[in-house]
């Protein structure tokens, strides 16, 4: 592996401003990386002509004096995001040879800063999934497996091993219920789901829209502070973004945490914790006290009623979202059949995995007349206590501090979460409510397990206010001292 591609976005910038190296040369690097890091199964679709091009333009203007902000820096594109005349499958049959006209806002605002896109990472189908094992293209193998192939966690899978095996300097992800906390968890690396509207969703394909954020993947808080400031601002394609100014995130990293309150809610330390999970947690709390700043029990009282509501309310969107690929407009059409229902029942059913079939009955059935008020309308109200405890929380804290997961990384085929789907949907637990508020939340490493796997811990901050959570993010990972891949 070259050592260049080890280097953070930052440090990358710095070498290429200083020409220890050219952006062809970094971006040839990573291209050799990605062909020797084939066994993670990280990538889907490559674009090698088109990076070495950008980087090529990347020089020009660097010897120019032009450069931009993120000018040369090699990205990995979660294929949820439509980029122009790049395939876009979003992990599915049934979009396998979709090459979207147009691109998202998010990856335009990171072309028109410079980005070498390397090309589109694997996910869980239509980023359904907690393990990156749904999708069409084959599982992701998580960087750190040892003795047998673990997952990566999910949906953005394919982002966060492709960003710990060095196959890109980061990468763009999406968040809807935890798809980039936890990944970034399981993988031993930074990500950060921003308030809901920071992002556009403009150009994403859509599971859940009420729940969806696009957000970065990176090695470390500096890095996700870099990127969130290329990604982040207010788009009139998209009715949910919010016209919010975003600011230079990097400049909270110098800050302190003396005075900050940090709650804990005690609806996190349910019985049967993880002792290891606990134990960081602790860790993490002291780190931050002996910083300066307060830790404070706080209660969220509605978490219990939080996976619940998700997986009423998230299968629900995804029943609608997903009635537009019916083999008639685009996508993959099935040839059997001699009647229209049949088409439909016959595309749906072959191109759609076992997942994605089960979310859109589940959300068929509690949108359906019968069910409606029982189901789907008793989760909103849930929705907002739940929104509200958040807000009474921060009455009294400036950041919440829980674990990311309940467990570490599990090996890829795990039955108990294959056979059981409940169990796999049980490792969103600290993470669903946030999306539910439309919350901003960081992961990072905090430490490894017994047997050598990364826990991740999470700081959630008030809306909009994810310049506190870098802050307190950076002296927690200076505190931490966590060895990456």
């Amino acid at each position: 592996m070259t050592e260049i591609t080890k280097l953070t976005v930052y440090e990358a910038l710095n070498g290429l401003k200083k020409k220890d190296f050219t952006a062809l040369e970094l971006t040839e690097a990573y291209l050799r990386n990605m062909e020797s890091g084939k066994k993670y199964n990280a990538y889907i679709t490559e674009s090698a002509d088109v990076a070495l091009q950008q980087a090529k333009e990347a020089d020009k203007r660097y010897a120019a004096g032009t450069a931009r902000a993120l000018e040369g820096i090699p990205l990995g594109i979660k294929d949820l995001f439509c980029t122009k005349d790049i395939r876009t499958t979003a992990a599915s049959h049934i979009l396998d040879n979709f090459v979207p006209p147009y691109e998202s806002t998010v990856t335009q605002h990171l072309l028109d800063d410079g980005a070498v896109f390397l090309g589109k990472l694997n996910l869980d189908e239509f980023a359904m999934g907690g393990s990156n094992e749904t999708s069409y293209f084959g599982p992701v193998i998580n960087p750190w497996s040892k003795d047998k192939p673990l997952v990566p966690g999910g949906s953005s899978g394919g982002s966060a091993a492709a960003v710990a095996a060095h196959l890109c300097a980061a990468a763009t992800g999406t968040d809807t219920g935890g798809s980039i906390r936890e990944p970034a968890a399981f993988c031993g690396i930074t990500g950060i789901k921003p308030t809901y509207g920071r992002c556009s969703r403009y150009g994403i394909v859509a599971f859940a829209s009420s729940l969806d954020q696009a957000g970065p993947i990176a090695q470390d808080v500096r890095d996700c502070a870099l990127l969130l400031k290329s990604m982040a601002g207010f788009d009139d394609k998209d009715s949910t973004s919010c016209d919010v100014a975003v600011p230079d995130y990097e400049k909270f990293l110098d800050g302190d945490v003396r005075g900050l309150t940090f709650g804990l809610p005690k609806e996190y330390r349910p019985d049967g914790l993880n002792p290891e999970v606990s134990a960081y947690w602790d860790k993490a709390a002291e780190y931050l006290k002996a910083r300066g700043a307060n830790i404070k029990e706080i209660s969220l009282p509605h978490t219990k009623y939080a996976l619940a509501t998700y997986y009423v309310l998230a299968p629900a969107e995804a029943s609608s979202n997903l009635a537009r690929y019916d083999g008639i407009r685009y996508g993959f059409r099935a040839k059997e059949g001699q009647h229209l229902d049949d088409l439909y029942i016959n595309t749906r059913t072959q191109g759609f995995g076992a997942e994605v079939r089960r979310r859109i009955m589940i959300g068929t059935y509690v949108l359906s007349a019968g069910y409606y008020d029982a189901y789907f309308l008793k989760a909103q109200k849930m929705r907002r206590l739940i929104y509200n405890d958040f807000m009474n929380a921060f009455k009294q804290c400036d950041v919440i501090l829980t674990p990311t997961s309940p467990i570490t990384a599990f090996p890829i085929g795990d039955e108990s979460m294959l056979q059981n789907p409940i169990n796999m949907y049980l490792n969103d637990v600290f993470t669903v409510s946030v999306n539910l508020a439309g919350l901003p939340a960081l992961s990072l490493p905090i430490g490894l397990s017994a047997d050598g796997l990364p826990y991740g811990m999470q700081l959630i901050g008030k809306p909009f206010d994810e310049g506190t959570l870098f802050n307190a993010a950076a002296k927690l990972e200076a505190d931490a001292k966590f060895e990456r891949k």
